[in-house]
């Protein structure tokens, strides 16, 4: 199933004796478009401070009370590492993290779903400017090659989308699949090219990403967006949907 990368966003997160914050924002990949960790505000609990938990630490969502259950204490998490979630985090922080809790870390090849799993596309690494990375005085700094490219789904929201031919909108969400954590679609408001209409858009089909200007480059002209399957925000994407639109853009898929 694929759902809106805004709706998690405020779903708590329950510790075995508590509960720990709410899921305050997403850090995904920028090569692999997957998901890795959870921001977690820990509200009045440990004010001023947000945790960082690995999408593989997370049991099943529960959607009707809006929470992700975790084999975590509250206790843990307070004597956990102190992630400053607002400068990029580098792959030295994410292992300490994970070393401090003992998990695998992703990179290890020690998580990732299959189960009701579908197929991952053949993701081609973008030509990023993939040194750049904004401080918070909006200065760029440079980054070590060896760190992740881990971007901020909040901060993404809004970057405004290039096609090869002209400006089509900007970022309105993410359609996250819930099996793999991968960003499957890029959910689009045209409204001031298309007026009234949104589009979906595969990171795929994604050329560059201007980290400096907030801008999304596509490897396909207007006509083709506008030619494409129509999306309706409000029937849910299934499997007929995906087929049509990876038929109609020509996207491969890997061997399961």
């Amino acid at each position: 199933m694929l759902w809106d990368a805004s709706a998690i966003n405020g779903y708590a997160i329950e510790a075995s004796d508590g509960t720990l914050g709410t899921v305050n924002d997403l850090l995904f990949d920028d090569v692999t478009w997957f998901v890795r960790w959870l921001v977690v505000d820990t509200g009045n609990w440990l004010p001023g401070r947000k945790v960082l938990l690995p999408v593989s630490a997370l049991g099943q969502p529960d959607q009707v009370r809006r929470l992700f259950p975790v084999k975590l204490t509250m206790q843990q998490v307070k004597d956990g590492p102190d992630v400053d979630t607002d400068q990029p985090v580098s792959r030295q922080i994410e292992a300490h993290v994970y070393d401090y809790y003992g998990w695998a870390p992703y990179w290890s090849g020690g998580f990732m779903p299959t189960s009701n799993a579908i197929a991952t596309p053949f993701v081609t690494p973008l030509t990023l400017a993939q040194a750049e990375l904004p401080d918070p005085a909006g200065d760029v700094i440079q980054a070590d090659e060896s760190d992740p490219h881990l971007r901020s789904i909040a901060a993404v929201t809004g970057y405004h989308i290039d096609a090869t031919d002209g400006e089509i909108g900007h970022v309105e969400d993410f359609l996250v699949d819930d099996a793999t954590w991968r960003i499957h679609y890029i959910n689009v408001d045209t409204q001031n090219w298309w007026p009234g209409e949104k589009v979906l858009i595969s990171p795929r089909s994604v050329r560059e990403i201007g980290w400096s200007d907030g801008l999304i480059h596509l490897d396909v002209n207007r006509q083709k967006v506008k030619d494409g399957p129509p999306y309706d925000p409000s029937i849910t994407v299934d499997g007929a949907y995906d087929e049509k639109f990876l038929t109609y853009y020509g996207i491969r898929w890997a061997a399961a």
